[in-house]
């Protein structure tokens, strides 16, 4: 063997390594991988050969992955679980125009989702998987070729990013709370329940030291993972929460939710929208990206 190939042991080989690992043994592996245990024994051999040592400890009729094969295993295993996930992803595509799209819950919801008709209307053949994600994560370990990010471009690093725009958080509550409890200066609040939203316990501690306001005694009250069930939860009578204007638009319309005091909260952070560095090309990822900086533009 010369080149690179010299170190690419048989799939098969390494399949047996991988199930004798995660199981303890070869029997169980060869049950998981449709081999009998003198056959999974023999594939670890083969293995042990290729690499010029022993990677199990055979004590008896019992095998225990010794120092070697942890470290080996250690390495390999993720290249496998990496192998599984390119191959599902280029298995899984039905065409060169489908995106897989991770996007923050609220935002897919209410910003996305109702422009998408327009998107579908310029380019018919393109399609896009959407999935709720609320982290950043690593593209080279996960199925999206884009990602919906709230935060500071220091968030999430080595990736490149689009500018969307900056939100405004508006405090509101029901109508019929505020007749219930009549608000008639910001620091009429430190009496109400402020609900909130998990990442951003701190905002209303922001808005009530713009608005003028000692919070330094604020008592945190019911926090909600999402904005929509924030939104439901205040919408029910539950208090008063902070919420951004353009996610509760409709509520806003509607009169299920109203602003007792006209004051935005705005912050550094921004939506944008994030992809590998070099992956945007020419193709439908571009064409995504292209139609989505438009929207934001007009949000």
């Amino acid at each position: 063997m010369n080149g690179s190939r010299k170190y690419l042991p048989p799939m098969q080989a390494l399949t047996a390594f991988e199930a004798a690992v995660r199981h303890g043994g070869f029997s169980r592996a060869g049950e998981e991988i449709g081999l009998t245990q003198s056959a999974v024994s023999r594939q670890i051999a083969q293995l042990e050969d290729w690499l010029q040592t022993p990677l199990f400890d055979r004590i008896g009729r019992r095998v225990r992955l010794n120092e070697a094969g942890r470290a080996y295993a250690d390495d390999l295993l993720p290249a496998l679980d990496a192998l599984r996930r390119a191959t599902a992803r280029a298995s899984a595509r039905p065409s060169q125009t489908a995106l897989r799209v991770a996007t923050l819950p609220s935002f897919g919801m209410r910003w996305l989702a109702p422009r998408l008709p327009q998107l579908t209307a310029r380019h018919p053949d393109l399609v896009i998987d959407f999935a709720a994600r609320s982290q950043p994560f690593d593209f080279g370990h996960e199925e999206f070729d884009a990602a919906v990010h709230f935060g500071v471009a220091a968030d999430w690093p080595g990736v490149a990013m689009d500018f969307l725009f900056r939100e405004e958080a508006v405090p509101v509550c029901a109508p019929a709370w505020l007749a219930a409890h009549p608000l008639r200066e910001p620091a009429d609040l430190l009496r109400a329940p402020l609900l909130s939203q998990t990442s951003r316990r701190d905002a209303w501690a922001r808005w009530l030291t713009a608005a003028g306001v000692d919070a330094s005694g604020l008592a945190p009250g019911p926090a909600y993972e999402h904005f929509l069930m924030l939104a439901q939860a205040c919408a029910a009578g539950g208090g008063v929460a902070l919420i951004p204007s353009f996610l509760i638009q409709p509520e806003l319309e509607a009169g299920t939710l109203v602003i007792p005091f006209a004051r935005p909260l705005s912050s550094e952070q921004a939506y944008y929208l994030v992809y590998p560095t070099g992956a945007l090309g020419a193709g439908p990822l571009s064409q995504f990206r292209d139609w989505m900086v438009e929207q934001a533009r007009g949000a």
